[in-house]
């Protein structure tokens, strides 16, 4: 097992990869780990005559193994260090489909300060979000225009107009909303942002609209330019369906416009707790890439995710230096210029979820509702106003019920929904 190096004490300009491993009945876990760490570097699966001196030292090393759980030591030189692909290609390509292996699960990266110094990172991050709404303190609230599919581009700028003038600061599409031949991309923007426009002037307030440019790269950065031209703040992207090389592309080359990320398609690769990726990883993955926000679960509303899990998320995207931790399998990451990302909590949210969601997330966090808002019983201009007020209630310190009580629109909802 050439790949198993016990005291094999990493540099610091080494990426580190905890796994999580089970091997099949015929290997066992040490043997697994050496071919993790072989298959992802630079061996196969028998012996080489090619392989020199150069490939021996830079070769991964499997160095912390507690079964289940393993720490997988890459040298930089393994890499293109400024490709996420390529090293996507490495850390988690074919060891996934090793005969070795009956589940194989990616559990966190640490990136060298070398590697690092490759990003950007986000261009505006949590205080450049805040600075271009002015709002300063507390949560951003936000809508999905439901229902996601169906509306013309001229109703879905209506809806938007009344979910912005009910309180809420954030109007966005949904994950699979794009060009459709009843909602043209094209038209939908600049209808929405011409309700945008109204929003503002009667409210006083900054309005922004996250439209869908997914799509293949180069349609991609057309949308991201007609933003732009149009007088935007905010592009979305469904940053796995799109792909890695589409989101750094994307930050590298876009137009100066805020990078809203959908993780649509995560579940696929993150729900199995003993296979996959974890989003932990993911996350810091379009950390270092340089999106300015990204979804990062709930844990009270529609979708799965627990509370430690979505706070443990949400601290890698918004804090500057996160310590390892055993307890909860993070191998910790210093992110030196790296700015922090602004957390998204989408799926299920209603009004009555606020104060809870809050408690665990913090300020610093934008609450998005869809269901949430357009399914209040007097539409969805009452609907956000409820979102707004119940926020409002929790940054005064008072209870939602208590604050119901002057507030008929977050009564209704929460008559309607209850709290959690």
């Amino acid at each position: 097992m050439e790949f198993v190096e016990k005291d094999y004490a990493p540099s610091e300009d080494d990426l580190i990869c905890l796994f999580r491993v089970e091997p099949n009945s015929e290997n066992s876990f040490e043997r697994a780990c050496d071919h993790i760490a072989k298959e992802s570097s630079v061996g196969t699966w028998t012996h080489l005559g090619t392989l020199n001196e150069r490939a021996k030292r830079i070769k991964a090393r499997a160095y912390k193994l507690n079964d289940p759980y393993v720490e997988v030591a890459y040298p930089s030189e393994l890499f293109e260090l400024s490709n996420i692909p390529q090293v996507m290609s490495s850390i988690a390509g074919n060891i996934f489909g090793m005969k070795a292996i009956d589940n194989l699960r990616l559990v966190d990266v640490k990136f060298p300060k070398k590697m690092i110094e490759e990003y950007a990172g986000p261009r505006y991050g949590i205080e450049g979000v805040r600075k271009t709404m002015e709002v300063p303190e507390r949560p951003l609230v936000g809508t999905i225009v439901k229902p996601k599919l169906g509306l013309d581009a001229k109703s879905h700028a209506k809806v938007a107009e009344e979910s912005w003038i009910g309180g809420c600061d954030v109007v966005k599409d949904d994950e699979n909303l794009t060009s459709q031949p009843f909602n043209i991309y094209e038209d939908r923007l600049a209808a929405t942002l011409e309700s945008r426009d109204i929003a503002e002037e009667e409210t006083g307030e900054k309005k922004v609209y996250m439209c869908n440019t997914t799509a293949g790269s180069s349609e991609m950065m057309e949308r991201a330019e007609l933003i732009k031209e149009m007088g935007g703040r905010y592009m979305m992207i469904d940053v796995l369906t799109t792909g890695f090389s589409a989101v750094q592309e994307m930050r590298e080359n876009g137009p100066d416009l805020i990078m809203h990320a959908h993780r649509a398609m995560h579940g696929a690769l993150t729900r199995n707790k003993k296979h996959g990726i974890t989003m932990l990883a993911l996350a810091k993955l379009y950390r270092l890439m340089g999106v300015d926000q990204l979804h990062v679960g709930t844990a009270v509303g529609k979708m799965e995710g627990g509370k430690e899990e979505v706070r443990m998320i949400a601290e890698n995207v918004e804090k500057m230096k996160i310590k390892s931790r055993d307890e909860t399998k993070e191998l910790g990451q210093e992110w030196h210029h790296i700015k922090p990302v602004f957390a998204v909590s989408s799926g299920g949210l209603h009004p009555g979820h606020v104060d809870p969601l809050m408690e665990f997330m913090g300020n610093d966090v934008i609450i998005q509702s869809g269901g949430g808002v357009h399914g209040h019983p007097d539409g969805s201009k009452a609907g956000a106003r409820a979102m707004r007020q119940v926020v409002d209630a929790k940054m005064k310190g008072i209870d939602p019920w208590d604050y119901a009580e002057d507030h008929i629109e977050l009564k209704k909802a929460l008559d309607l929904w209850g709290t959690s």
